[in-house]
């Protein structure tokens, strides 16, 4: 697939994950500027300081797990992928995140794709439910396992196929995207990604040799 194109998706795909968060800044501020009462302008508020936070987050998440992560060495602190993770699952409120983390630092690929396999774990659980995140280092190959699990799995086929290396080039979009990345990552590096769809849980994984 061309370059170009993926790096405008992925682009998209920033942007349509931001519009709401940055949308209810703009909004908050609007009705702060026009509210006259101490009450409601106190909430307002901590609805703007929510969004921020929001923002914020999300701003921090997708420039490690898309961007190039500068002030970060090739290895990096999974302490710092965990606290992306569980600040989107905190915000998302349904979820509950469950690690097992076999390791204190992993190779950069490794974080971006722990954070992407992760974001379609979370996105998957439309209904909540449980998100079981583990990754190991194997001498200098890291392997990754994701686990999503709830009572209603909502999983885009075409995401599959991103991640198969099935995707018909018209099928790549801002959804797709991601997915598109981890599997060139992958490959890159002469690793896999596998995905595995059950009735109650989807389960993502990679594996990823040191380079």
């Amino acid at each position: 697939m061309n370059n170009l194109d993926l790096a405008s998706m992925l682009c998209s795909r920033l942007c349509h994950d931001m519009l709401s968060p940055v949308g209810a800044l703009s909004n908050g501020l609007e009705l702060l500027a026009e509210e006259q009462d101490p009450e409601m302008r106190g909430r307002i508020v901590e609805l703007l300081e929510q969004s921020a936070k929001t923002s914020a987050d999300k701003l921090k998440f997708f420039r490690l797990a898309f961007g190039a992560a500068g002030g970060f060495g090739e290895a990096i602190p999974v302490h710092e992928a965990r606290a992306l993770i569980d600040a989107l699952v905190g915000n998302n409120g349904r979820i509950e995140a469950r690690w097992a983390l076999a390791t204190d630092v992993l190779p950069k690929p490794a974080i971006k794709t722990l954070l992407n396999l992760a974001l379609i774990g979370i996105e998957a659980l439309v209904r909540g439910g449980t998100l079981d995140i583990g990754a190991e280092m194997q001498g200098t190959t890291t392997e990754i396992a994701i686990r999503a699990a709830g009572p209603r799995i909502a999983f885009d086929p075409l995401v599959g196929k991103a991640l198969d290396g099935s995707l018909a080039s018209s099928d790549l979009s801002s959804k797709t995207a991601p997915s598109v990345m981890i599997r060139q990552l992958a490959e890159s590096l002469g690793g896999t990604v596998q995905v595995a769809l059950g009735s109650d849980a989807l389960v993502l994984g990679a594996v990823l040799p040191g380079r």
